[in-house]
Order: structure tokens, then sequence, then C-alpha cells
């Protein structure tokens, strides 16, 4: 009888795992995002969003609308996923570390 409550528990952690993950990709739809998939009215906002965990809000936002004006792209979630957007990504500074947050 034990062993087939643990079979249960563990299978409705597993099956709970599955739909969390499942709801997560779900959210991340790789077509809104990518290389003039923005207008610039829409940096904003992006940005807002892009920079809305860091404690160096002001020269994110700086930063982050000046790229988003030349890319048209600012990758989502508020950290990393730069892949998405090649020229966000490319962009460098002088001393060849990332210009873009």
């Amino acid at each position: 009888m034990a062993k087939l409550i643990t079979s249960f528990l563990l299978l409705t952690i597993l099956f709970t795992f599955v739909c969390l993950t499942m709801s997560k990709e779900a959210e991340y739809h790789p077509e809104s995002y990518g290389p003039g998939s923005l207008k610039s009215y829409q940096c904003g906002g992006q940005c807002t969003r892009r920079c809305s965990n860091t404690k160096y809000h002001k020269p994110c936002m700086f930063f982050c609308q000046k790229c988003c004006a030349k890319c048209l792209c600012v990758p989502p979630g508020t950290y990393g996923n730069k892949q998405v957007c090649p020229c966000y990504n490319n962009w460098k500074t002088q001393q060849g570390g990332p210009k873009c947050p």
C-alpha cells in the first residue's frame, strides 16, 4: 500500500512539473521577438519590462532604448535571451563588452 501511495505521489509531482514547464514555454513566442519585431513607439514599454529587475534602472533604460531604437528588438525576459535579437546582442562597447542590457 505504501508503494502505491509513493508511486501516485511521484506521478503527481512529475505531472505538475510537466504542466508548469509547458505553461512557461507557452508564454514565450519566438515569432514575437527578433529583428524588426517592434515599432519605435513600443521601445519604452519593452525596455521597462527588460529593466524591471535591475537596481541600475536609469542606465539600463537609457541603453535599452538606444539599442531598441537601432535594432527595433528587445529580447524576452529581464536577463539573457539576447540570441533572439542578433543586433541587440552583437552591439559592443569600445572595450568589447555588451552595450545592450
